[in-house]
């Protein structure tokens, strides 16, 4: 199949090449000329399972041909016979077995680390670990290092990768780098004497890693080996090659690790040879993009080597510039473009690093029902399964909230087995108790309580199966990883299937919940490694495990577009490649810190420099720019500030700005006309064509059909401030939904106060001296014990009552000086005038008077409202007396009031009485049967917020009633309902 030839073979493709295509031509044309069974005997190496399953995509189209091996080079320890090298021990397994080292390491010395960032550390660990037996650096060479003119960090750092040592001197549990280095090493020692008769091909590799540049060495220099370069620079010449030896000054050049491969294999850039006559979809453009990326030492080659350049024009012609205000509008463009693109039949991949704006498109696309087939696919740990056990690992060693529980029990996979109807009712019904009556923390007890209030026998079932299940959780702490995870798994089938369910729901079924179910049995194979982890070191765990693997469907995306990562960029074959978030910081991402060695000691090592996957960015973004039709895209603002054009866009435009006499300024502006364009053409989507009129002040009539028969004295408070509020609420039905937790708020320390005095009141012995005082408080805090669920609202709630307790008293002993019976949280009625109307009032405290009278108190823990307010607005006590005096309780029959007062307990003690002398009770009850007659009658409108005590506050009807789009000035409109 090849020449013999006295060097080794390495070929390449030029940038912006379809590779797998352009490679199986040039292998198809190689063998064309040999028996037909000689293809079969072909053993091709790939980096990637995309690159794998592309050539053999394009070898199944035809012609029928017999095809030839195609491996995954990570597979070659088990595709080649050698017995001697024993299997690689499971990354998992590694990463456990490093876990409880750094653990015991943090222990002993907590001062190197927080005890959260075990698992985190030994994770890096692993990667630094791997990385070295890639490069084959020994841990004797990093303890060598001389750290003494560093500092201190880097020598606590050294204790660190002073773990990995015995992992090293262990030969007969490799890991899966330091196998394939093993495996390398033995084919290499092997093919020395006795290289293999068939063709041995390496394809679409960078050779970035150790063991595969090793191994790309071998395949070059094998009687019938070859090496196939993906995106190989033919344009650079060759004074540019000998100046990238220095790794400090080239390693994020995108040629670099093929300068490397040369000097390995003593090649000149001449001796690199075209696996085909295929060209690039435009020459011009490759010489363009291969100076504009010139390494920066020598960037002044531009001034002598720029103006040479020929064909500017076509370059750029079809490239295009996009410049969006924000990553929002950037996303909603590039959607907008792989939507004309799927309308006119073309392929279009968006290539990008950045998954945040690969979010934004795929939701911009699902408006035109648009799914893309993204390569990266959705992380497990964000599917149904994977959100389901991570929830409910999350519940270990937590007291269960509101929040939790109604997020497990809505979850789609709870209760999945059969008839999950009744579930949801249930479920529904059980979230607006909690809302409105709590506790902000239900326990065993709590739902069993709430289910035995409506007697159903199925609903009593439920929430014991609900509350066996969830009951002690909140006690669960350290303990192994297998106890973690059997209790998780448990808990997750018996929650899936249901209270009677015998199976699993549907926790395993689908493409999410069979990939969930290999990595939960991978780390039940290594759970005996993992040692024992608090619960909060569990989830991180099980969340890492399962941020592993990715879900894809393959059903629903669209076949002609795609979403490719950077290193997808070497399988492209679309008609139209969008390099989207060319921002500095995302393309190239800035490499991350590295916690064990900086850039010189990495160096001293051996081992790669973080530049090197700023090469690697680059020679993917080299691979992708030259592609047929490209549109490159970047925000101008973040979230935050204005952003950085990525460097390589930024020496391209300043190279095109700079090119004024050969074309390149005016090719530019034609980019960024395209561009431009393309947001003009985005903006009509989203442009509203008539603008929404402006809103009226609402104030409807509704017929006499609808209108209410009955309110509550606080009622009337709302209907002569806020009559939208009673509309809303008593005509359409409408009732604010409560929080879904409860906090510690004014309405609730009002509640909780009420309840002390009334049970004092109740259950008194004493009204003088210290014991009186000594019973209120512990009323005090049996109550706040029962019904306040924050421990520092009680003792504040506390604080306050101790505040009150001896003014409230001193009165108590005054008031109940001619009373002779109390009446506590009475409910009253009584029908106004003519009209068919009920007015309802429960009063706080109705006090019997020797004299026959009565005198009515209402508790105020904030300020009671003045002399005034009660004239015009707050009717509560006035009305409540007119109530009495009508005979509205019962159990008092019919009786004068001789007082009715607030009693102020809030920051300042005061008693407030209501004007009772200043207007007849008669008279107030006469004004409220006009008040009502006019809106029962449909001569007055329900207007919002008529006559509100302070703008910021609502009855939680404002949102309804549109407030904001109005103001209080705007004059009423009456709509007469039908």
């Amino acid at each position: 199949m090849f020449d013999k030839t006295s060097k080794p073979r390495v070929f390449g493709l030029s940038p912006g090449t379809d590779f797998p295509a352009a490679f199986v031509k040039g292998l198809i044309g190689r063998t064309s000329n040999l028996p037909a069974e000689y293809l079969s005997r072909v053993e091709i190496y790939v980096n990637t399972r995309r690159m794998q399953r592309r050539i053999r995509d394009i070898f199944d189209s035809g012609p029928a041909c017999l095809l030839p091996k195609i491996r995954l080079i990570t597979d070659l320890g088990h595709s080649v016979s050698l017995t001697d090298i024993p299997p690689e021990v499971p990354k998992l397994q590694r990463r456990l077995e490093l876990a409880q080292l750094v653990d015991r390491l943090v222990s002993l010395q907590p001062e190197l680390a927080p005890r959260a960032a075990v698992f985190d550390l030994a994770d890096s660990l692993a990667s630094l670990m791997d990385e070295m037996q890639s490069e084959g650096v020994s841990p004797e060479i990093i303890g060598q290092l001389d750290v003494s003119d560093q500092s201190g960090h880097w020598q606590r750092s050294l204790q660190f990768v002073r773990l990995i040592q015995t992992f090293f001197d262990d030969r007969d549990k490799p890991d899966a780098e330091a196998r394939q280095r093993l495996v390398v090493e033995a084919l290499t020692k092997k093919w020395l004497s006795n290289p293999p008769e068939n063709p041995v091909i390496i394809a679409g590799s960078t050779g970035s890693r150790g063991a595969t540049h090793m191994l790309m060495c071998a395949v070059a220099s094998l009687p019938q080996g070859a090496v196939v370069l993906p995106g190989y620079d033919f344009d650079l010449p060759a004074h540019v090659w000998s100046e990238m030896d220095d790794a400090l000054s080239a390693a994020d050049h995108p040629q670099f690790r093929f300068r490397a491969l040369q000097n390995s294999l003593d090649l000149t850039p001449d001796d690199i040879g075209k696996w085909t006559d295929t060209a690039p979809p435009d020459i011009n453009r490759n010489r363009l993009v291969s100076l504009a990326l010139r390494p920066a030492p020598v960037t002044d080659q531009w001034m002598s080597e720029g103006p040479k350049l020929e064909g500017l024009q076509s370059a750029t012609e079809n490239l295009a510039l996009l410049e969006a205000p924000s990553s929002r509008v950037e996303a909603l463009a590039i959607a907008f473009k792989l939507r004309e693109c799927a309308e006119t039949g073309k392929t279009a991949a968006l290539v990008t690093p950045n998954r945040i704006l690969t979010r934004q498109v795929t939701a911009a696309l699902d408006r035109w029902k648009i799914e893309p087939d993204d390569s990266a696919g959705l992380p497990l740990a964000m599917s149904a399964p994977g959100r389901f056990l991570l929830h409910i690992a999350g519940l270990f060693g937590q007291v269960l909230t509101i929040e939790a529980l109604l997020t497990l029990l809505k979850h789609p996979i709870t209760h999945s087995g059969e008839n999950r109807g009744p579930h949801l009712l249930v479920t529904r019904d059980l979230e607006l108790h909690i809302r409105r009556y709590g506790p902000p923390f239900p326990s065993r007890e709590s739902l069993l309580n709430w289910a035995k209030q409506s007697g159903d026998g199925a609903r009593i079932s439920w929430a014991e199966w609900v509350g066996d299940l969830l009951d002690g959780l909140e006690n669960i702490t350290s303990r192994s990883l297998s106890e973690h995870l059997d209790h998780n798994l448990k808990l997750a089938k018996a929650l899936a299937a249901g209270p009677n369910g015998q199976c699993s729901g549907e926790l395993w079924e689908k493409p999410a919940g069979r990939k969930a179910r290999e990595q939960i049995e991978m780390l039940q194979q290594n759970a005996k490694y993992g040692g024992t982890l608090l619960p909060s070191d569990y989830v991180n765990l099980l969340r890492y495990v399962l941020d592993q693997a990715e879900v894809h469907d393959p059903v629903r995306p669209h076949p002609g577009i795609m979403i490719w990562g950077t290193l997808e960029a070497r399988v492209q074959g679309a008609d139209l490649v969008i390099l989207g978030g060319l921002n500095e910081g995302i393309w190239p991402k800035i490499p991350e810190p590295d916690p064990w060695m900086n850039r010189p000691m990495r160096q001293r090592a051996g081992l790669l420099l973080p530049e090197r996957q700023i090469g690697l960015s680059a020679h993917d973004f080299q691979q992708a720019i030259c592609a047929s039709e490209v549109w490159l895209t970047r925000s101008v603002r973040d979230d935050e500030s204005e952003t950085v054009p990525s460097r390589w866009l930024s020496r391209l435009t300043n190279l095109l700005n700079g090119l004024n006499q050969t074309g390149g300024h005016e090719a530019l502006i034609e980019m960024r006309r395209k561009g431009k364009a393309l947001l003009q053409n985005t903006a009509l989507i989203e442009r509203i064509s008539e603008p929404d009129p402006p809103q009226k002040r609402p104030s409807p009539i509704p017929p006499a059909t609808a209108q209410p028969d009955s309110l509550s004295v606080t009622g009337v408070t709302r209907l002569i401030r806020d009559p939208y509020a009673v509309y809303a609420e008593k005509i359409l039905r409408i009732k604010p939904l409560d929080p879904l937790r409860q906090q510690p708020d004014a309405p609730i320390a009002g509640t909780v106060i009420h309840r002390i005095l009334e049970r004092f009141i109740k259950e008194r012995t004493n009204l003088y001296g210290p014991l009186a005082k000594q019973q209120l408080m512990a009323i005090t805090d049996e109550v706040l014990l029962s019904q306040a669920p924050w421990p520092a609202a009680r003792r504040i709630w506390r604080a306050k009552v101790g505040r009150f307790a001896d003014w409230f008293l001193e009165g108590e002993v005054l008031r109940s000086a001619r009373t002779t019976e109390y009446m506590l949280e009475k409910r009253g009625e009584a029908k106004v005038g003519d009209l068919d109307f009920l007015l309802i009032a429960k009063a706080d405290r109705l006090d019997l008077q020797d004299d026959g009278t009565v005198c009515i108190y209402d508790y105020k823990t904030g300020k009671p409202p003045g002399e005034k307010q009660q004239l015009h607005f707050e009717k509560q006590l006035m009305l409540t007396a007119a109530m009495v005096e009508l005979g509205g309780f019962k159990a008092l029959g019919r009786a004068p009031v001789s007082r009715a007062e607030y009693i102020g307990l809030g920051a300042k003690q005061e008693i407030v009485p209501a004007p009772i002398d200043q207007i007849p009770i008669k008279q107030v009850w006469a004004e409220l049967e006009t008040l009502l007659s006019y809106y029962l009658n449909g001569g007055k409108g329900y207007t919002s917020r008529r006559a509100m005590e302070k703008m910021h506050y609502d009855y939680g009807y404002d949102h309804l009633a549109r407030f904001g789009e109005w103001d209080t000035s705007s004059e009423p409109m009456p709509e007469v309902l039908k």
